[in-house]
């Protein structure tokens, strides 16, 4: 039985080998016929080229334009050119060819995207991180990419203005109101020939925290949201604003034009830039947290209300720095709420990393 076995498994094998020699064959009878067609092609594109040279050479012979002998001359110079000219076109189709060959032959794998897992270390081309080996199929490099993507981070303090009173006057602690941002943005080079001027634009998740001074939190009385004291002693009071905004930027600042083999790219690193903008968008949700002993018991509490709050949000906003990194600023035009008499509005100083 073995054998029998053996013996069908080996006569599989070589079926198997024999089809994958007459599929190559194929392949390479199909190739030599499509070479062989590219070739008659081109001979045959500058043997008519030549033709038209000649007729119209014979023409000006007819009005007089050139001699007999000038008109040979040119003759000759023309079959000359067209001779060479199929020379070359065969030659870099060879060439051509023989290049897709040997990197078929020698490193096919290399331009296929792949996933690997493995154990040990990274491999020689360094692409192995922590067992995996992650590669990418290879893509044409654009001679000129105006447009650049990238992730932006910002944090900082928050705090709101209320109308009629100053920043000094908040009804919301200074280190204890803070904001973060995150989003993914878009950088597009306006200029040809220049990088001075670009547009950044994208989407960002904004989140802007109050908290508030003299044991308060914010109550909803149905016609308003206001402040309040709060009956117990609060040791937190956070009030939460979450946004999806789409902000647009007008960018400013000199860069560096490196020049490639193929291309080149305008590099902002280590660069002065300045940006202004504005932004607008949603509010996702508001949200309130409160922490309080009751009978010596530790609670917390979190209110996931509307609170009256304005459903549309938008704002300007500006940043000034140096390479990645810059000092951020935005401001909401918006009121935080929809029908108080006293409007307050979210402000926002911090820091920015643009990852772009």
């Amino acid at each position: 039985m073995r054998i029998i076995t053996l013996y069908i498994a080996l006569t599989l094998m070589t079926v198997m080998s024999l089809s994958a020699q007459t599929d190559n064959k194929a392949k390479d009878s199909t190739f030599v016929e499509t070479l062989s067609t590219e070739k008659e092609h081109i001979i045959q594109e500058e043997k008519d080229a030549l033709k038209r040279e000649v007729e119209k050479i014979n023409s000006n012979i007819e009005n007089g334009s050139v001699s007999k002998e000038e008109a040979e001359e040119l003759k000759r110079k023309a079959a000359q050119k067209h001779a060479l000219n199929i020379e070359n076109r065969i030659a870099i189709i060879e060439n051509e060819t023989a290049l897709k060959e040997r990197n078929s032959e020698q490193g096919s794998k290399v331009d296929n995207a792949h996933f690997l897992i493995g154990i040990g270390n990274e491999n020689a081309d360094r692409e192995r991180i922590f067992g995996v080996s992650v590669k990418r199929k290879k893509r044409k490099v654009l001679y000129d990419r105006r447009t650049t993507s990238g992730a932006i981070i910002a944090f900082g303090l928050n705090n709101a203005i209320t109308e009629g009173e100053s920043l000094e006057d908040s009804d919301f602690k200074v280190a204890g109101s803070r904001f973060f941002e995150i989003g993914w943005v878009w950088k597009t080079r306006v200029l040809k020939n220049s990088n001075w001027f670009r547009v950044k634009y994208g989407f960002s998740f904004q989140f802007n925290g109050l908290k508030p001074t003299e044991n308060r939190y914010f109550v909803d009385t149905g016609e308003q949201t206001e402040l309040q004291i709060f009956p117990l002693d609060l040791k937190k009071s956070k009030f939460r604003m979450d946004n999806l905004v789409i902000p647009v930027h007008f960018e400013f600042g000199p860069s560096k034009k490196v020049d490639h083999t193929d291309y080149f790219r305008y590099d902002t690193r280590s660069q002065f830039k300045f940006g202004i903008g504005a932004y607008g968008g949603i509010n996702l949700g508001v949200r309130q947290k409160l922490k309080f002993t009751e009978d010596g018991d530790k609670k917390k509490q979190k209110l996931k209300e509307n609170y009256n709050s304005t459903n549309f949000v938008y704002g300007i906003s500006s940043y000034v720095g140096w390479g990645a990194s810059s000092i951020y600023f935005k401001y909401d035009l918006n009121p935080i709420f929809k029908n108080n008499t006293v409007e307050q509005r979210n402000i926002s100083l911090g820091f920015r990393l643009d990852l772009d």
